[in-house]
């Protein structure tokens, strides 16, 4: 075996390998191999100018960044929305709608009720077909629900409105799985956190955008304009996402061939390549603590995260009597912290892998950390007398957590990257139970209606704090951030590896 073929080929050995290669080698530059890669009107209508400062792995985070905005900002402003729809528009005047909190407590939900359905199959889907396919569908047909959601609730009124809130958790169920199977293929090791927390944040940002704009929109065009702006940015990017991103870097035309190299000399060294045809271990998976460690995490991570993000923009109506323009303005600065947290802290995490800690370290001190923190303002947001520090509490609070997201969110694929796709759907699953509970629950907590009291959003924010200390105190002592020895290659596969490279 020649010197040259065993250098793994990462940008760091570039020079070395062009240096120990015959002359005339390298001719064919990563220009030529694109021009080769794709014809003259696609290299037209996809050229990327973004391509020559960033590496293609780094356009697709940016574009999975991207899909998530949309992905919550279809999720998120039915919260508005519904403020908007069950106000009057002048004082004496009968709202559009007549519902009371009990009742918008479980509209809120229902888009909970056909999420859960979908993880454990979406990520099985992504599995099997890649999850290219699947995320993007699944955006494309939430999009065109959230289109047709101001004629259904006309016509069918609130049964309407639960039935295509259901349908759209139906289709965005399988986003989140599917994201990871997309890693799987594109994430180098030691990127994984990173790339996986580019495209994590969207949802906040997705979040910070949707509710000042649902506001605003509500205010100047009505409720109804709330769903169709927001509906057709989705379905634009579901489009582009499907003709310009490739399941795999070798399937992808933008790419370079270096890149190619290195991020399969990358998941192969790791022991990661995904294998679509084997079969899955369901009770191994199932009954393995790692696992259930990234349960309980990703559960009480959301048990919070879905009471504020269903219930903030009303606590701000309740508790400063603001516009709905100014209460989405301010009900996003938590996401938008959130949003700038999730991103640093995929790159500490990366670094502190590579330079200081165990990848099981890693992952156990950014998720404890990040609950304790959330813990810890969620009980002073609870008994802060003033309404100001309670809002400054829980923006902290929820920003703090998305250091978490560089630990639980992205284990699935320490543990075993061949599954990702379906250990995410698996825990997703556990986390979109307390979207099904915790609006309902608050719902009834809040029993005075439009007059709520802050000891009612006390007692919310305290069960809160409680979700996220038990969370870190299970994870803390379950989890690990080794690959498992039910997720790695059989005997013969490593034999069979090991004759090859002979």
């Amino acid at each position: 075996m020649a010197d040259t073929e065993k250098l793994i080929k990462t940008p760091e050995n570039y020079a070395a390998l062009a240096s120990s290669e015959p002359e005339g080698a390298c001719d064919t530059s990563s220009d030529s191999d694109l021009h080769l890669r794709r014809k003259w009107w696609a290299r037209v209508f996809m050229y990327n100018p973004f391509n020559y400062f960033l590496p293609r792995r780094y356009g697709v985070a940016t574009l999975a960044f991207l899909g998530f905005c949309n992905v919550y900002s279809l999720r998120v402003n039915l919260s508005v929305a519904i403020v908007a729809m069950t106000a009057p528009k002048t004082e004496g005047e009968k709202p559009a709608f007549d519902w009371d909190s009990q009742q918008q407590g479980l509209i809120l939900s229902t888009f909970f009720y056909g999420y859960i359905f979908t993880q454990i199959p979406g990520g099985w889907l992504a599995n099997k077909l890649g999850g290219k396919r699947v995320f993007g569908y699944g955006v494309l047909a939430s999009s065109v629900l959230a289109m047709i959601t101001p004629v259904v609730v006309t016509y069918a009124g609130v049964k309407g409105l639960m039935a295509v809130r259901v349908l759209q958790g139906l289709a965005e169920g399988v986003v989140y799985p599917s994201i990871h199977a997309v890693w799987s293929q594109w994430a180098p090791i030691t990127e994984r956190s990173r790339l996986a927390t580019i495209a994590f944040s969207g949802s906040y940002v997705g979040t910070v955008i949707a509710l000042p704009i649902s506001g605003i929109l509500s205010d100047l065009y009505g409720w109804h304009s709330i769903f169709y702006a927001f509906g057709v940015l989705a379905f634009a990017w579901a489009v582009f996402w499907m003709i310009t991103v490739g399941d795999s870097p070798s399937e992808d035309k933008r790419i370079s061939e270096d890149e190619i190299d290195y991020i399969a000399a990358s998941i192969n060294a790791g022991g990661s390549a995904a294998n679509r045809h084997k079969p899955l271990p369901w009770w191994k998976m199932m009954t393995s603590l790692p696992v259930w460690a990234i349960n309980c995490a990703h559960f009480a991570e959301n048990w919070g995260f879905y009471t504020l993000l269903t219930f903030l923009p009303r606590f701000m109506n309740d508790m400063f009597d603001l516009e709905m323009s100014q209460a989405g303005l301010l009900s996003a600065l938590p996401y938008m912290l959130m949003a700038v947290v999730v991103q640093l802290a995929g790159f500490m995490a990366d670094y502190a892998r590579v330079h200081y800690a165990s990848t099981t370290v890693v992952r156990k001190t950014f998720t404890c950390v990040a609950f304790i923190c959330q813990t810890i303002f969620m009980i002073c947001a609870a008994y802060v007398g003033s309404p100001g520090w309670a809002m400054a509490c829980l923006t902290f609070s929820v920003g703090l957590g998305g250091f978490a997201w560089a630990g639980f969110s992205v284990n699935h694929l320490d543990i075993a990257p061949q599954y990702a796709s379906v250990l995410m759907g698996i825990s997703n699953t556990f986390a979109t139970i307390p979207g099904l509970i915790s609006p309902y629950l608050a719902g009834k907590m809040l029993q005075h209606g439009s007059t709520s009291t802050i000891g009612e959003w006390r007692g919310i924010f305290s069960v809160s704090a409680t979700i996220y200390m038990v969370g870190a105190l299970l994870y803390g002592l379950l989890a690990s951030g080794e690959q498992q020895k039910w997720a790695g290659p059989s005997a013969a596969e490593i034999a069979g590896t090991a004759i090859e490279s002979d």
